[in-house]
C-alpha cells in the first residue's frame, strides 16, 4: 500500500468522480483506476461504486477512508518535522539561457522559501555543455534537450515548448498572423544557433521532417546578441517559447503549427542513489516551480507533461 493510493481513494471520494480527481492530481483516469484497483486488490474488496453518475464510497470504502485520511495527516506531519530540521547543503543547477529566462528567478524565489540553508548555484550555458557537465558531476541537475552520454541519468520529462518564429515586422517575408507553417518560411533568412546548441538540432530535425532547407545566413550562441540582430532587421530567429519573454514591441511572433516542431525539456540528474537529500530536495522544487509556471500561463506555449503512473 502506497501514500499515493491513499491520496488518490481520498481526493475520488472528496470529489466523487474520477475523471475531476484526475485532472486534480494530473494523474491519467486509466492510470488513477489502475492505482485503485491495486489497492482493493491488496485490501481484498471493493471500496468504490462505480456508476455513469459518478463514484461512492461502499461500505467498506466508509470505513477506510477515516483511516486513510487520518494516515495522510500524520504523513503531512512527518513531512513537516523533516523540513524543520532545516535541510542545508550545495546544489547546482544547470539551465540553457532561454530556459533560464523564465524558470530562474521563480526557482531562486521558491528555494530561499523553503530551503534557505541550501546554497543555490545556478550555471547558464549551452545545452550540449550542460550535459558534459553533468557527466563530468560538475552540476547536479540539468534542463536538457537532448539525451546522449548520460549512462547513469536519472531523467524526467517535464514539458514540451511550441516553436515560435520571431522576427522585425519590418524584415521582407517575415510571417504575419498568429500560426505559420515552416514550409512557408523556406526563403525566410535566419539567424540561428551553431550545432552545439541542443534548439539546433530540433529545428534542423523539424526541417527536415517538413522537407524544408532553411536558409540560415548566421549562427550566433548567445541570446541576447542574436535577438540584438533580429531586432536590427538582418534575420528572423526560431526559439521556443521561454525566449518569447524576451519578444518587445519591436518584435512579432508567430506560432510554428507544424506537430512535430516542438522542444521536450527534460529534468536530468545522476543515478538517484548517487544523490543528497539537498538534490532531492532541489529536484522536487524544479519540478513544482514548472509546472506552476505551466499552469498560470507563464511559460509561452508550453505544455507539461502528465505522468501516467
Amino acid at each position: 500500500m502506497e501514500l499515493r493510493q491513499l491520496r488518490y481513494f481520498v481526493k475520488i471520494v472528496e470529489l466523487g468522480s474520477l475523471g475531476r480527481a484526475a485532472l486534480e492530481l494530473d494523474v491519467g483516469v486509466s492510470a488513477l483506476s489502475q492505482q485503485i484497483s491495486k489497492l482493493e486488490s491488496e485490501l481484498s474488496t471493493r471500496l468504490l461504486n462505480r456508476t455513469t453518475t459518478g463514484v461512492t464510497p461502499t461500505s467498506s470504502g466508509f470505513a477506510f477512508l477515516h483511516h486513510a485520511q487520518l494516515t495522510l495527516r500524520q504523513a503531512e506531519y512527518a513531512v513537516l518535522a523533516a523540513h524543520r530540521g532545516r535541510m542545508s547543503g550545495h546544489v547546482s543547477v544547470g539551465l540553457a539561457p532561454t530556459t533560464a529566462t523564465v524558470l530562474a528567478l521563480p526557482l531562486i524565489k521558491a528555494m530561499r522559501e523553503r530551503y534557505p540553508d541550501i546554497q543555490l548555484r545556478l550555471v547558464e550555458m549551452l545545452s550540449g555543455h550542460l550535459a558534459a557537465q553533468l557527466n563530468s558531476q560538475q552540476i547536479d541537475l540539468a534542463i536538457l534537450f537532448q539525451l546522449d552520454g548520460g549512462k547513469r541519468w536519472s531523467v524526467r520529462p517535464l514539458l514540451n515548448e511550441k516553436l515560435f518564429v520571431i522576427a522585425s515586422p519590418d524584415l521582407p517575408h517575415a510571417p504575419r498572423g498568429k500560426i505559420v507553417e515552416l514550409t512557408d518560411i523556406g526563403t525566410l533568412p535566419l539567424v540561428m544557433p551553431s550545432a552545439q546548441h541542443g534548439l539546433r538540432s530540433v529545428l534542423m530535425s523539424a526541417f527536415e521532417r517538413a522537407g524544408v532547407v532553411p536558409n540560415i545566413i548566421m549562427e550566433i550562441d548567445g541570446l541576447s546578441v542574436l535577438m540584438n540582430a533580429v531586432r536590427a532587421g538582418h534575420a528572423a530567429t526560431m526559439q521556443p517559447g521561454a525566449a518569447v519573454a524576451l519578444v518587445d514591441s519591436r518584435l512579432s511572433s508567430v506560432e510554428i503549427a507544424d506537430a512535430h516542431a516542438y522542444r521536450r525539456n527534460v529534468l536530468a540528474t545522476l543515478a538517484d542513489d548517487e544523490l543528497s537529500s539537498a538534490v532531492l530536495a532541489t529536484r522536487l522544487v524544479i519540478t513544482e516551480v514548472a509546472r506552476q509556471l505551466v499552469i498560470d500561463n507563464h511559460w509561452p506555449g508550453a505544455t507539461w507533461i502528465h505522468a501516467e503512473t
